[in-house]
C-alpha cells in the first residue's frame, strides 16, 4: 500500500533574515512558500544558504526572498497575489520575528515609539488583514518585561485578540540544545474560527498552548557545572557531566579543517595586540565588548556587529561565520557566498532564531494544529 502523502501547511514569512526560523518551519513539515526581507545583501545571503541547505535535504526547490520591500509598503493584496497565484487557501500561517532591537537590554530600549519597535504593531495588523489560520511572532523577552512596553502590547494585542486567541512564553534556546543562552518569546495565536468553542473557552481562563519543553537540557543553565573563568592560554578538561554539545567548544573549528568547512575560515581580523587582549580570561563574557568565550559553557546570546565581539576562547582571534552558524545551531549544509560582506554575514546570523528552538516551536504548533482539529483532515 503506498504511503500517504502529507499535506504541508503553507507558510508566509516575514522579516526573513537568513531564514533560520524557516529552516525550523520546515523542518517541522511546513512548507514555506513567500518570503519577505527589506535588506538586500540578506536577501542574497538568505538564496544562497537556503537553497544550498535545501539541496542537502533532498529538496531541490531554490530559495529566493519572493518580496523585497519593507513590511510598511508591502500591500495586503500584493503579498496574496505573490504567495498564491491560483487563490488564496482555506488555511494558511505566518512567522516572524520584527526587528527587536528597540525593545533589548542592548539596543535603544525605545519600545514601540522606535522605528524598528513600530514593525512590530505593523505586523500585527498585517495578520488582521490576512487573517492567517495561525501565526507566531518572536521577539526579546523586553517586550514582555517592561512595564511600559508591556502594557501597550496588551492594548495593541486587544485588536488581535477580537479575531484570535493569543498566547505567549518565554524560551531559552540552550534548553533545546543549543550552546547558547538565548531568551525569545514567542506568541502563537489561532484564528477564533477554527478553534473549537472548547478550546476559546480554555483560553478565556488563561494559558492554553503546550508551548515544548525541553527535557533533556531542563534549566540547563543552572542544571550543569560549566566551565569557570580562567586566564587566557591555560589547559583545561571539561567538566564532568557537562553535555558537550551546549559547550563553544562543540562549535570550534580547529586549524586543519579551516580549507574543508564552508565559511570557516572567515573571520575579522583583530587589530588589537594579543599582549593587550591576552588579558581578557577565557569565560570572560560580562565586558561591554570584547567578550572571551569558555570552551566549556554556552556562549552569551549571539548579537554580533557594532561594539559586540566573541573572541575565540583559546586562540588569538575572533570567531569565524562557520563558527557562529553552529553556535545558531545552523547545520554546515547551510553555505554563505564568499564574495559577500562578512559584516551583514555576522548581522544576519546575530539576528536569527536558532533554529532547534525554532524547530521545537513548529512541531508543537504542529502536534497542536492537528490534536485540536483545527485544520479538518490534517
Amino acid at each position: 500500500m503506498s504511503k500517504r502523502k502529507e499535506h504541508k501547511i503553507p507558510i508566509l514569512s516575514f522579516f526573513s533574515g537568513g531564514g533560520f526560523m524557516d529552516m525550523g518551519f520546515e523542518q517541522a513539515g511546513f512548507e514555506v512558500i513567500w518570503t519577505n526581507e527589506f535588506d538586500e545583501i540578506f536577501a542574497k545571503l538568505h538564496a544562497a544558504g537556503m537553497t544550498s541547505w535545501r539541496k542537502s535535504q533532498g529538496n531541490g526547490i531554490k530559495a529566493e526572498i519572493f518580496n523585497t520591500k519593507s513590511i510598511t509598503e508591502v500591500k495586503s493584496e500584493e503579498i496574496i497575489l505573490e504567495a498564491f497565484p491560483n487563490g488564496k487557501p482555506e488555511h494558511f500561517g505566518m512567522i516572524g520575528g520584527p526587528p527587536c532591537q528597540d525593545f533589548s537590554q542592548n539596543g535603544s530600549l525605545k519600545g514601540f515609539n522606535g522605528e524598528r519597535g513600530k514593525l512590530t504593531v505593523v505586523y500585527f495588523n498585517k495578520i488582521l488583514e490576512l487573517r492567517p489560520t495561525f501565526f507566531v511572532m518572536e521577539n526579546v523577552p523586553g517586550l514582555i518585561r517592561r512595564n511600559e512596553t508591556r502594557e501597550y502590547l496588551k492594548l495593541i494585542l486587544q485588536n488581535v485578540e477580537n479575531e484570535y486567541i493569543v498566547d505567549f512564553e518565554k524560551l531559552n534556546s540552550l534548553n533545546f540544545g543549543v550552546p547558547q543562552h538565548r531568551e525569545r518569546v514567542f506568541f502563537i495565536g489561532i484564528r477564533k474560527d477554527c478553534a473549537s468553542k472548547k478550546l476559546r473557552v480554555k483560553a478565556e481562563s488563561g494559558k492554553w498552548f503546550p508551548f515544548p519543553v525541553a527535557e533533556k537540557y531542563y534549566n540547563a543553565a543552572i542544571k550543569f557545572n560549566w566551565g569557570k573563568q580562567t586566564p587566557f592560554g591555560n589547559k583545561l578538561r571539561k567538566p564532568k557531566n557537562v553535555p558537550i554539545e551546549l559547550c563553544v567548544e562543540s562549535c570550534l573549528i580547529p586549524l586543519n579543517k579551516m580549507d574543508k568547512i564552508p565559511n570557516a575560515g572567515e573571520f575579522f581580523t583583530l587589530y588589537k595586540p594579543l599582549s593587550e587582549l591576552a588579558t581578557i580570561d577565557e569565560g570572560e563574557t560580562n565586558r561591554p565588548s570584547f567578550k572571551r568565550l569558555h570552551r566549556f559553557k554556552y556562549s552569551p546570546t549571539a548579537c554580533y556587529g557594532n561594539n559586540e565581539v566573541h573572541l575565540h576562547p583559546y586562540l588569538h582571534r575572533r570567531i569565524s561565520a562557520r563558527e557562529a552558524l553552529r553556535i545558531q545551531g545552523v547545520s554546515d549544509e547551510y553555505v554563505l557566498p564568499e564574495n559577500l560582506s562578512l559584516s551583514k554575514k555576522f548581522k544576519m546570523i546575530g539576528n536569527g532564531v536558532p533554529v532547534p528552538l525554532a524547530k521545537a516551536v513548529a512541531e508543537s504548533l504542529k502536534d497542536f494544529i492537528r490534536v485540536n482539529e483545527i485544520i479538518p483532515n490534517l
